[in-house]
């Protein structure tokens, strides 16, 4: 039995035995851990990493001294062991929790502001891109990244990804042109795969990944299950679907920093209903002993985010034109926290939700914003190597990333509490701070033009109050001191598209 003698708070405190390798040690045997100390105990499964090794993996929430016993189907009798856990590291703040009930929060308290990025299936394009993506996800604004732990078949992605999650072997892609493409209902001809005997190296590797995300501070939203599929993972039955997600979760919910996602379109899955996504949804409850963050994505129809294991909303437009405005709308109905994880990306390709422009986009996290939620990015445009960032990865190439970064350093400048819908300025998209009830006189007010254009603001909160008023460019990204004012408040303003304004109440 390995394991090491001390571990950080928040980290991986790992215990590693040999066991057999004969026969399908996935489905024959089992590994169980338990963990406790004084303030915390847990009971986890552990899992088969392969060449005749059995894993199980825990993360502490407390410093001092802990002990753990280990038992397996091939042991005679269980395994004991200690260690101790000191200090966490300063950059690591902990699991992502509900803060505020529309806001999110690190364990340690320090705030979070959801700044997420969509890239499918970057962890499986060659080594050198994977680089190139990480380097760049350094440089961005980004705190979160949404992608699939299955490969992905769909357009503009097409080629076999670098690793399998099973043992076995792919459907012939080379003659698969967009021209040609066709979205697989059934199992295509020409696959074998074991859908019971796991490839290791591949879930290694998506480990080295969020460890790696995890250091640079960002949250690995990660896809268990999605619908763009021609090696039949999106067609396996309940039992097979069962051992997936006992291991998925045996093996990454240790880490600090992941998210689940059910599902990327789960309605787009014609072999999974309702009560399948409701099973893996209770799997994920009871196995995940850490209560990460949980969600499931949508396609053309919501799921009922009302329900109490979902911990927030993860919204796709359903409408080409309208989604952030409905930001308000949707936090009413679910209370719960929204993020709008695809509300079209920045990009030139044939369809529109990969054809909007940066300034629209940045528009929709301004509204999303000012209505109390969040919008994430993503981005698909053509280049003739055909590397989209949506699916691979690799440079960023728009112009709303420093907008985002712009737009997230204002909101961090605002109330630590977040921001909530204000109805106390007539016909404007506003937010003030999230108390749970609109203020009669607000201390702060951030106030959204869009694409009107007005030339001055006329504005009357009350008569005692002094308010610092900054003018805000969301393109250009600058802040203008348009004074103190008090009263009835004549503000002047340049007259063009995507400016806001920013109202401070003067400490005196």
């Amino acid at each position: 039995m390995e394991f090491a003698d001390s571990v950080r708070k928040w980290d991986v405190l790992e215990v590693s035995l040999k066991g057999p390798s004969d026969g399908n040690p996935f489905t024959d045997e089992w590994i169980r851990g338990k963990f406790w100390s004084d303030n915390e105990t847990k009971e986890i499964e552990g899992f088969y990493d392969g060449n005749g090794i059995y894993r199980v993996r825990f993360m502490p929430s407390f410093e001092g001294g802990y002990h753990f016993s280990v038992s397996a189907s091939f042991l005679d009798a269980e395994r004991q062991g200690a260690f101790s856990v000191l200090g966490n590291d300063p950059s690591n703040h902990g699991i992502v929790r509900v803060f505020n009930k529309f806001h999110m929060a690190y364990e340690d308290g320090t705030r979070y502001i959801p700044s997420g990025t969509t890239c499918y299936v970057w962890e499986m394009q060659s080594r050198a891109l994977q680089e190139e993506t990480l380097n760049s996800l350094e440089e961005s604004p980004f705190n979160k990244i949404r992608f699939c732990i299955f490969p992905k078949h769909y357009v503009y992605n097409f080629h076999d990804p670098v690793s399998f999650p099973y043992v076995g072997k792919p459907v012939d892609s080379s003659a698969i042109t967009v021209d040609n493409f066709t979205e697989y209902k059934g199992l295509p001809e020409g696959n074998e795969w074991d859908y019971k005997r796991f490839n290791p190296e591949h879930f290694q590797h998506i480990e080295r990944c969020i460890e790696r995300l995890g250091r640079m501070g960002i949250e690995a939203d990660l896809i268990v299950m999605h619908p763009y599929d021609r090696w039949g993972f999106s067609m396996m039955d309940r039992e097979e679907d069962d051992l997936y997600w006992h291991y998925v979760i045996a093996r990454f919910a240790a880490y600090h920093n992941v998210w689940w996602s059910l599902a990327n379109e789960y309605d787009f899955m014609p072999a999974k209903g309702l009560g399948d996504w409701e099973h893996y949804a209770s799997l994920l409850c009871s196995l995940d002993k850490y209560q990460h963050l949980r969600s499931i994505h949508n396609g053309r129809h919501f799921y009922d985010y009302r329900r109490p294991w979902i911990t927030h909303c993860s919204i796709q437009k359903t409408d080409h034109y309208r989604t952030a405005e409905n930001t308000d709308l949707w936090r009413e109905m679910y209370q719960k926290p929204v993020i709008l994880d695809e509300i079209a990306y920045e990009g030139n390709i044939q369809h529109k939700w990969g054809s909007i422009s940066a300034k629209e986009l940045v528009r929709r996290y301004w509204e999303a914003a000012c209505r109390g939620g969040y919008a994430q990015h993503g981005e698909t445009y053509l280049s003739d190597d055909g590397i989209l960032w949506w699916a691979h990865g690799g440079k960023l190439k728009g112009e709303s990333v420093e907008r985002i970064r712009f737009l997230y350093r204002i909101l961090a400048e605002g109330p630590e509490k977040g921001l909530m819908p204000y109805d106390g300025i007539h016909d404007e998209v506003a937010a003030v701070e999230d108390t749970g009830s609109s203020p009669k006189v607000p201390s702060y007010c951030l106030i959204y033009f869009g694409f009107f254009r007005p030339a001055f603001k006329d504005y009357h909160l009350d008569d005692e109050t002094d308010y610092q008023v900054d003018i805000i460019d969301t393109w250009e990204m600058t802040v203008t001191d348009g004074g103190i004012h008090r009263g009835r408040m004549h503000i002047v303003l340049p007259g063009k598209e995507y400016m806001a304004l920013r109202l401070t109440r003067v400490q005196l």
